[in-house]
């Protein structure tokens, strides 16, 4: 199974959609510019406002599970 980030993943759906970055910030009530930092995979985003685009496509950020040997404690 191929794992896209998140940017990649909002940007294919957003396409799929047939949606411009103008279109998705109006249907997900988040600022344009917010999209467009988004998409280009910026490091820090307010997670409500991420799931506010992920809604439109039926999917959350949310917690993942993973093994504990990765942590190191």
């Amino acid at each position: 199974m191929e794992y896209l980030s998140l940017s990649e993943y909002v940007k294919q759906m957003r396409k799929q959609y047939n949606l411009t970055q103008v279109d998705l910030s109006e249907k997900s009530g988040v600022g344009l510019r917010f999209v467009r930092e988004l998409e280009r995979g910026k490091q820090s985003l307010r997670l409500d406002k991420v799931n506010q685009i992920l809604n439109l496509f039926g999917s959350e950020v949310g917690v993942v599970p993973m093994n504990k040997d990765n942590f190191g404690v």
